[in-house]
């Protein structure tokens, strides 16, 4: 299932989004995140919005395919880096023991509840054992849409820490903290480090 709504926020706000979030330095997340891929390695980052993250993947020297549903977001990567993009959803991920990582950073929270299982599972398939997978997600309950029509989807980190053990993974290291998003206001989150087993 994919919500049109939230794609079109993205569509019409994706410089917006750019400026937010497309730090010059990569973060710390990112860089423990690449630490533990094999150099030269191949990473998809799942909802890969404008590129920034993926960017600086690939000039880390990574094989690097960027997956987003946002068209507008997908020509402002391509104007980052050489890395391969690919418009899709998550319902579109069907590649098989292909990467060494999956960064997932804020993306799944964008998925209706009932299928989070089932898009774990598919990314546990993309990747090869002992491929590590980075998952961003907000804290909290329910769903919701915010101030500018996007939907989401809160979790706890021990619901989140189970689906990723029923999906086959064991979580290396958690980080929690708050921060504000694109419609501004402060939400906690947290950031999963996980392993696919061998």
């Amino acid at each position: 299932m994919t919500d049109e709504r939230t794609i079109d926020v993205y569509n019409d706000r994706a410089a917006d989004y750019a400026q937010v979030f497309d730090n010059q330095e990569p973060s710390e997340d990112l860089m423990q995140f690449m630490q533990a891929i094999p150099k030269g390695g191949h990473i998809l980052d799942l909802g890969c919005g404008t590129g920034g993250a993926t960017a600086h993947m690939a000039g880390a020297g990574f094989e690097v395919t960027g997956m987003d549903a946002s068209a507008d977001m997908l020509r402002m990567a391509r104007e980052k880096s050489a890395a391969q993009f690919v418009q899709g959803t998550f319902d579109d991920l069907d590649a098989v023991a292909a990467y060494d990582g999956v960064w997932a950073n804020f993306s799944l929270l964008h998925a209706p509840r009932e299928a989070m299982s089932g898009h774990l599972a598919a990314i546990a398939t993309s990747l090869r054992g002992g491929g590590h997978l980075h998952l961003g997600m907000k804290l909290g309950t329910g769903s919701a849409r915010d101030k500018l029509d996007r939907f989401y989807t809160y979790y706890s980190q021990a619901e989140l820490t189970q689906l990723l053990g029923d999906a086959g993974f064991d979580v290396l290291e958690a980080t929690v903290g708050e921060s504000p998003g694109m419609a501004g206001s402060v939400e906690p989150w947290v950031i999963l480090l996980a392993r696919k087993s061998a």
